[in-house]
């Protein structure tokens, strides 16, 4: 924006010089909503552009292409909110593709993930955002979840630890949103489905990790689309205004999921949301003549525009004008530097067996004369989901483009895609089984793409085009629903299935029939079901959807250049059976307490890769533990040592598991990653707060039963060599 130059222009900018120089907030805030006509205050209240331009625009031009602007107030000079998706990168322009979430969440590093959240901060205030969009922390219930890629895992520690690093990373640039609020986790059915979930559940299971970023500071908080136990989460007093404002403390502002994120925009105003988003719409349509009705209050429309003021201003106070970045830090050397080594770091290795005495990985660049690199996404440029997550990044590494270019002295062979695209299962598999045979090693690059997995919106629904407002046009909507059915709209969604494409799983015992150093690279967003055939490879590597430098730091990790350092985020079960029940269709899902590794540790159900595994190139030993209650008995004191024992550096996450008495669950409460040299050790402290203890009594009400609480300390939630610590507590 450029700066003003008439007194009225100014106003705006006289405010945020004067809350920087120590003046009162709220008092600047108070004076600017005190210039605002009455339209202008509704204007704060919703998105700038007309509906019908701007969803034509979405559907059939295409959708993030730049900041979204909602409540800009060009008279007085106020930028209003300039929206930017996310998470994995600034979805504006031509961005820096980092690794998604879920494979961020697998670093079990909220440091780097905070270096990630200034990255992508940088590049949208460079190129005119002030808003990231992009802090999903949603809770992984079921893996079939299309959006999995887009938050950090299943345990509500991680979620917070990590959705706290990016948005902390990202508001030194822009103002930040955490999202979706609450209880999101299903796709196909998301404009839908009710979540039924008791008072406990929600606030021990489905609300710590969204009150740990909000509590963290976060400027902004998504309701998501589906409703909580009966009331539509946009429009939902109980979780806007008792939750998040009355008991949490929130002060900042509220804004609905897109397009379709309320049904009633008048009663959406004092349940406690903000803006809605993206267009001008229900509201728009609405609220004058409510007010002019006695249905709204002016009283309520205000509260919202002073948290709305008041956010920007306080945000913008804080961001230093001389860190302000220009066009060259998109996609700088240092993005793409981070982007490569957060994907290397994320990467988790399940099975690393030994041939001819030594473990299959790290290859060898020396001993390989000719390495075979086959599967269906062994050259596939792409970065996950294609919906509103999607960062149009300038290029690519894909696997085979990083391998070549690692070893420039090894003959990479491959199949012709092109050539094979007609042939069926068997011959691809016998074709790529051919080429593995005369190769010293072969890599095996399989999984999913967006249209396995993603944002899914469906075709055109006459139920939700009800919430449209009327067309100037009255062909309008036949126009939009013609654009919409014919575009790539009905792929990804939520999984039908958690295992490989039976073409994949043929390729792999093909190809491991033929060559003992099979190591296969998967790529996906969370848990595949591996059973069929992992035991019958040397090599299992966890590759995710891994940005746009992914290849580079495939290549990176399977030469050893850098450890393997992942950790899996989420549970992999022998069988689809061990988890939850998972109909992607329903219209109404009751959410327990019962999921992931904490469902087969209630089962007493071994996981075939359990939450928090993951192998290294080096190994470590964790012992010399101790637990204790602190003075005022509001924490836990937990320390450990920790030991790297193999021959290299590497990276090792120190994790700690509860059991609680009379419910018997388990779950995580501590993690602390640590880098190691060889023979290194260091004595790892962590503080465990009791609230994360605490039991939901009511309202407002948390108890720390009294009983003996078991603690584990180890490398992952079922390690045999873990430390049991009992906690009597009073």
């Amino acid at each position: 924006m450029s700066d003003p130059t008439g007194p009225e222009e100014a106003t705006y900018a006289r405010a945020l010089d004067s809350v920087r120089a120590g003046g009162d907030l709220d008092a600047a805030a108070e004076l600017l909503l005190a210039e605002l006509t009455p339209d202008e205050r509704l204007g704060l209240l919703d998105g700038d552009e007309p509906f019908w331009p701007g969803m034509l625009d979405m559907v059939g031009v295409g959708y993030n292409l730049e900041p979204i602007v909602a409540g800009a107030v060009p008279r007085l000079g106020i930028p209003g909110v300039r929206f930017a998706d996310g998470p994995r990168g600034a979805v504006i322009g031509h961005s820096t593709a980092f690794p998604v979430p879920m494979a961020r969440g697998a670093t079990w590093d909220p440091d780097l993930e905070e270096r990630v959240g200034e990255a992508i901060g940088a590049e949208i205030r460079a190129q005119g955002g002030n808003f990231f969009g992009g802090v999903c922390i949603n809770l992984l219930r079921h893996p079939a979840w299309g959006r999995a890629q887009e938050t950090y895992g299943e345990e509500p520690l991680l979620l917070g630890a990590m959705g706290v690093a990016l948005a902390r990373g990202a508001q030194r640039h822009v103002m930040a949103c955490v999202k979706h609020f609450a209880a999101n986790s299903m796709e196909n059915a998301r404009f839908t489905v009710d979540v039924q979930v008791d008072e406990a559940t929600l606030h021990e299971v489905f609300l710590p990790h969204f009150r740990a970023v909000v509590q963290a500071g976060v400027a902004s908080v998504m309701s998501s689309y589906n409703s909580v136990n009966g009331d539509w989460c946009g429009q939902n007093t109980t979780l806007l205004t008792d939750v998040l404002r009355e008991e949490w403390g929130f002060e900042g502002f509220v804004m609905s999921d897109f397009i379709w994120g309320l049904r009633d925009p008048v009663a959406s105003l004092p349940a406690g949301l903000d803006i809605e988003m993206p267009f001008a719409q229900q509201r728009a349509q609405t609220l004058a003549k409510a007010l002019e009705a006695g249905d709204a209050c002016w009283v309520d429309v205000d509260t919202a525009c002073r948290r709305i003021l008041r956010t920007q201003l306080g945000t913008a106070a804080t961001i230093l004008p001389s860190i302000a970045a220009g066009p060259e830090v998109v996609v700088s050397a240092e993005h793409r530097a981070l982007a490569r080594e957060v994907a290397a770091r994320s990467m988790v290795l399940l099975r690393n067996e030994p041939v001819d005495g030594q473990p299959v990985l790290p290859l060898t660049a020396s001993q390989l004369g000719r390495l075979a690199v086959v599967g269906r996404l062994a050259d596939v440029a792409q970065t996950g989901d294609r919906g509103s997550s999607d960062v149009r990044t300038p290029s690519i590494v894909t696997p085979l483009a990083g391998l070549r270019a690692a070893l420039p002295g090894v003959e990479i062979v491959t199949t012709d895609v092109d050539r094979l695209s007609d042939l069926d299962q068997e011959a691809r598999a016998a074709a790529a089984a051919a080429v593995a045979a005369e190769a010293d090693a072969a890599v095996i690059v399989v999984g999913y793409t967006f249209e396995h997995e993603g944002e899914y919106i469906g075709s055109f629904d006459p139920e939700l085009a009800r919430l449209y407002p009327p067309a100037d046009d009255p062909s309008a909507l036949d126009v939009l629903a013609r654009v919409w059915d014919d575009g790539p709209q009905a792929v990804g969604g939520d999984r039908a299935s958690l295992r490989l494409p039976p073409e994949d799983e043929a390729l792999i015992r093909a190809v491991a029939e033929v060559n003992p150093r099979t190591v296969v690279v998967v790529v996906a967003g969370a848990t595949v079901v591996m059973e069929d055939w992992r035991h019958d490879v040397a090599g299992v590597l966890i590759a995710w959807y891994a940005g746009m430098e992914g290849g580079a730091a495939l290549a990176d990790v399977l030469l050893g250049t850098r450890d393997p350092g992942g950790r899996l985020p989420f549970t992999v079960p022998v069988t689809e059976a061990d988890l939850p029940r998972f109909d992607r269709d329903a219209t109404t899902v009751t959410y327990d307490r019962w999921y992931g590794q904490r469902l087969l540790d209630r089962n007493g159900t071994a996981a075939a890769y359990p939450l928090g595994f993951g192998l290294g190139y080096t190994s470590f030993t964790v012992g010399d533990v101790v637990a204790v209650a602190d003075r005022d008995h509001t924490a836990l004191d937990v320390q450990a040592v920790e030991r790297n024992t193999g021959p290299r550096a590497g990276g090792h996450v120190v994790q700690v598991y509860v059991t609680r008495p009379e419910l018997g669950d388990r779950y995580l409460v501590g993690f602390q990653r640590v880098e190691l040299d060889p023979g290194q050790s260091v004595r790892v402290e962590l503080t465990i707060p009791l609230q994360r203890l605490a039991s939901r009594r009511g309202p407002q009400q948390w108890e720390v039963r009294p009983g003996a609480y078991l603690l584990d300390v180890g490398s992952n939630a079922a390690d045999p060599n873990a430390v049991t610590v009992q906690l009597d507590l009073p």
